[in-house]
Formats: C-alpha cells, structure tokens, sequence
C-alpha cells in the first residue's frame, strides 16, 4: 500500500507521453501533407459553389 500514489503518478506520466507521442505524429503528418489537405478542401469547396 506504500507505493499505490507512485503507480498512480507512473501511469499519468505514461499516458502523458504517449498523448505527447500522437501529437507530435499529428503535427508532423499534417506538417507534411498540409498543402494537399489545403487543395482537396478549395477543390471541394469550388465544386459545391462557395
């Protein structure tokens, strides 16, 4: 029972790294394809007339 408030804290810092993770992986994906998103969305926003 000593050690239930260091599991604790372990598993806040892990889940806290890996929400770190994917938003790095996030960053970095739309980093790379952030112009083609950018032209599908004018693309489909010129077809539907806007």
């Amino acid at each position: 029972m000593l050690f239930a408030n260091k599991e604790k804290g372990q598993g806040l810092v892990e889940y806290a790294l890996i929400l770190v993770l994917v938003s790095i992986v996030v960053i970095v994906i739309m980093g790379v394809m952030g112009t083609q998103i950018s032209g599908i969305f004018s693309q489909v926003s010129s077809t539907l007339g806007g």
